[in-house]
């Protein structure tokens, strides 16, 4: 009798030990960035899929792959290590944090697919706002030329996207500007603001840190910071 109680528990020990050994392959197993921990789809449509991206402290976000080109805008920032998969080398933490409102292309399509884990060993969340840029047939569409606009500072330009960073003080008022092609707005630092279109009555907005907001082609406006905090955002349109 005792050693059939004794062989079930050795079954039983030696099956869960199985079932630890394939979960943790499993763990370890590359999945797409928007299926990674703590990248979390919030938006898509013909252009782009974009994550909201919230790693706590001591969490990691397990290996994933990146296939496409993609946007990073820094919310919250925090000490990271980096390991690419296959390799048992840990890159980091950098000696200073990424400073908030931090945008980088990443450009998969010349640097190539490649995967990677990512640990928050800070004593923050690391939080940003990414896009992954769809494989479209089509691109190269006219984008707008904010040179000469007040406010506006070009921070990206390339043969997907063109990017401005936009810092309001509270009463500064941003210069009417047309925006030529398909784009969203991402914000750094939330606060109170109105927008002004031609033709339309004033439109109050109170977004928060990480909110954004789609924006088709073909737009006119104004912004003024009608708050009592410095507003931050960054625009993008894509080619």
């Amino acid at each position: 009798m005792q050693s059939r109680v004794t062989s079930r528990l050795f079954l039983f020990v030696l099956a869960y030990a199985f079932i630890m050994s394939a979960h943790a392959q499993l763990e370890n197993e590359p999945v797409a960035m928007d299926k990674a921990p703590f990248h979390v789809p919030i938006f898509t449509n013909d252009y782009i899929t974009m994550l909201r991206i919230n790693i706590p402290p001591g969490r990691d976000t397990g290996f994933h792959t990146h296939y496409f080109d993609s946007v990073s805008v820094n919310i919250s920032p925090a000490l990271r290590t980096n390991q690419f998969y296959g390799s048992t080398e840990i890159i980091g933490p950098s000696g200073s944090e990424p400073i908030p409102g931090r945008t980088a292309f990443n450009n998969v399509s010349e640097r190539g697919i490649y995967t990677h884990k990512a640990v928050n060993t800070g004593p923050t969340p690391f939080r940003s706002v990414s896009f992954i840029f769809k494989d479209r047939n089509s691109v190269g569409a006219e984008v707008s030329d904010r040179s000469s606009v007040s406010g506006y500072l070009q921070i990206i330009d390339n043969n997907r996207v063109r990017a401005w960073r936009v810092i309001l003080a509270p009463g500064e008022r941003l210069g009417e500007i047309t925006q030529k092609a398909p784009g969203l707005r991402i914000y750094v630092r939330g606060g109170v603001i109105n927008e002004l279109v031609p033709g339309s009555p004033s439109r109050g907005m109170a977004p928060y840190s990480g909110n954004f907001i789609w924006q088709d082609s073909e737009q006119t406006r104004e912004i003024i910071n009608t708050g009592s905090t410095i507003v931050e955002f960054v625009e993008f349109e894509f080619k």
